[in-house]
């Protein structure tokens, strides 16, 4: 399968998982590589003050759910 699926535009990426731990990190952290970030500093901004008001919850029937699992 890897012979013929691995590609230059999408390549297979294979992890080694003797350790879960060590791999979840490994992974995470290769992925995060990937990803270009550029040094940035948040705009400061004046927030208004808090607006007290009560909670009301919408009705549950015009909700979707994700379906629970675990």
């Amino acid at each position: 399968m890897f012979a013929h699926t691995d590609t230059k535009q999408s390549p297979w990426y294979v992890v080694n998982a003797d350790n879960k731990k060590r791999a979840r990190l490994n992974c995470i952290r290769d992925l995060l590589r990937q990803i270009p970030y550029h040094d940035m500093k948040p705009v400061e901004f004046d927030l208004p003050s808090r607006q007290w008001t009560r909670y009301k919850r919408p009705k549950m029937s015009s909700q979707r759910f994700v379906s629970e699992i675990y």
